[in-house]
């Protein structure tokens, strides 16, 4: 994940807390197989997510060794900044696009999306 920030967070902060705020509470091994990513980088990431007050761990009641992870007041609030310089910086750069422009970029992205999401 590259480490390019936005705020006080990077993107691939953004991306797990991104995936937290929008599944709820989800453990390690969830977040790396909707990211496909390698479990190690997750954990590696979720830990310096935790340090900073971001997320904190919900034990499995069935399972001593498994947890999930939820955001904290903090994480949503470094979030929801994270997400509004996001999309300020899109309309930005698209701003001297024409409706139609923008329209046709929207739906060729969700083509996109959807395709890269079926492999």
């Amino acid at each position: 994940m590259s480490t390019k920030k936005l705020g006080n967070l990077d993107r691939s902060a953004y991306l797990l807390l991104h995936q937290i705020t929008s599944h709820g509470p989800t453990g390690v091994k969830a977040l790396a197989d909707a990211l496909q990513l390698d479990i190690s980088t997750v954990s590696r990431q979720v830990g310096s997510l935790e340090q900073k007050g971001y997320v904190f761990r919900i034990p499995d009641p069935l399972d001593g060794r498994a947890y999930s992870l939820q955001i904290t007041e903090l994480g949503t609030k470094e979030f929801n900044e994270y997400q509004q310089i996001r999309f300020e910086k899109i309309a930005d750069i698209l701003k001297g696009w024409s409706d139609e422009e923008r329209q046709l970029f929207g739906q060729l992205l969700k083509k996109y999306n959807r395709s890269f999401l079926e492999r």
